[in-house]
C-alpha cells in the first residue's frame, strides 16, 4: 500500500555535490537513493534535507567547512526553485499540509553537525529565516557543545545555551550522533520535543548510535518522535526489511506508536535493507509493516502524522 511519506533525514543535498563538493548534480533525476522522479510515485512526500558538517573529517583542498554547508544550502533552494512546479521549500506545517493536498512535495532544510557556521548559537535566527528547522548538535566528533557517540562527553555550557536558543526560535533539537550523556543533559533543560531524526532500536541492534529503551521513552515523554534509519550498520546483520519492521515493533511494544517516524538516511549511507533501494521503495516498508500485524492508521501515522505532529508542536 501506498502512503505519502515524511522523511526526517537525508544528506541528498551533500550528494548532489559529489566528490569534489562543487558542482550539483540534478534533484529531478540521479544515481542516488533519492531523486523527484521516483518520489512522484508517492502520494504525497516531505524530505527533510540535512546540511551535513563536521569537523572530524578532511575536506578536498581549498574548501572550507563553512563554504560546504554554503554551498549544500545553496544546493538545495537551487534545485527547488529548478523544480518549483514539482516540490517548494517550506517553512511551517501549514504549508506541508497544503502541498499534500494540491499534490505538491515539500523541502525542509535541517542541519546536521553546526561545524559550518562555528557552532554559533548566535547565527540560529539567521538560520531560521531561511529555512532551517532542525538542528543536530554535532555528528561523531566532540566539539564545542557536546560529545559525541563515538567519544563521550556531555553537554557543554555553549552547548545548554544552543539548545536554548533553538528551542526558543522553533527549532527542533536532534539528539542523533551525540553521546548518551549529552542525550539526558538535553532532556534535563528541554521544553520543548526532543527527536532522534535518524537513529533506532539499540534493544533491537547494540550500537552506540542507536537508542536505549529509557532514551526512546524519553523522547516520548517530550513529545518528540525518532525516525528509523534504514542504514544496515543500524539495523542489524544481514538486514531485510522484516529487520526494519523489528525496530518499529519494538518501539511499538514500549507504547511508542504516536512517536514512531521515517529518518531514512537516504544518500548517506554506504547499504541499505534486502529489497529497499532507494525513496520508491518506501511502500515495501509499509507493506511489510502490514504484513506484520500494524493497522493501517499505524503505519500511516509512522509514514506521515508522526514526523509532521512534531513539526506542529514546536514549528508554526
Amino acid at each position: 500500500m501506498n502512503f505519502p511519506v515524511f522523511d526526517l533525514h537525508c544528506d541528498t543535498a551533500l550528494a548532489l555535490l559529489g566528490e569534489d563538493l562543487c558542482r550539483a548534480g540534478s534533484l529531478r533525476k540521479n544515481e542516488g537513493h533519492i531523486d523527484l522522479e521516483r518520489a512522484k510515485t508517492l502520494p504525497g512526500y516531505a524530505q527533510c534535507f540535512a546540511c551535513f558538517t563536521t569537523t572530524w573529517e578532511k575536506l578536498p583542498e581549498g574548501t572550507t567547512v563553512d563554504q560546504l554547508f554554503e554551498r549544500e544550502m545553496v544546493t538545495v533552494l537551487r534545485e527547488v526553485e529548478r523544480n518549483q512546479e514539482l516540490i517548494s521549500l517550506t517553512y511551517s506545517p501549514c504549508e506541508i499540509q497544503e502541498n499534500l493536498k494540491n499534490g505538491k512535495m515539500s523541502a525542509i532544510l535541517t542541519i546536521e553537525g553546526p561545524a559550518g557556521f562555528g557552532f554559533d548559537p548566535a547565527l540560529l535566527e539567521d538560520l531560521y529565516k531561511i529555512g532551517f528547522r532542525i538542528t543536530t548538535l554535532g555528528w561523531n566528533e566532540k566539539n564545542v557543545l557536546c560529545g559525541s557517540h563515538k567519544t563521550g562527553g556531555g553537554l557543554t555550557e555553549l552547548g545548554r545555551e544552543y539548545v536554548f536558543e533553538a528551542q526558543r526560535l522553533g527549532m527542533l533539537i536532534d539528539v542523533s550522533h551525540i553521546s548518551d550523556e549529552a542525550f539526558w543533559d538535553i532532556m534535563d533543560i528541554t521544553n520543548g520535543p526532543v527527536i532522534a531524526s535518524h537513529s533506532n532500536a539499540r534493544a533491537v541492534c547494540d550500537n552506540s548510535r542507536n537508542l536505549t529503551d529509557e532514551m526512546f521513552r524519553a523522547i516520548c515523554q517530550t513529545g518528540g518522535v525518532a525516525g528509523l534509519n534504514l542504514y544496515t550498520e543500524f539495523l542489524g546483520e544481514n538486514p531485510t526489511l522484516d529487520t526494519a519492521c523489528d525496530h518499529i515493533l519494538h518501539w511499538m511494544e514500549l507504547e511508542g506508536a504516536k512517536h514512531i517516524a521515517l529518518g531514512g538516511d537516504l544518500d548517506g549511507c554506504e547499504a541499505l535493507p534486502k529489497g529497499f533501494a532507494g525513496i520508491q521503495d518506501y511502500p515495501k516498508l509499509a507493506e511489510c509493516l502490514l504484513a506484520r500485524g500494524l493497522q493501517e492508521s499505524e503505519v500511516y501515522d509512522i509514514f506521515w502524522n508522526n514526523g509532521l505532529g512534531v513539526f506542529e508542536k514546536c514549528c508554526m
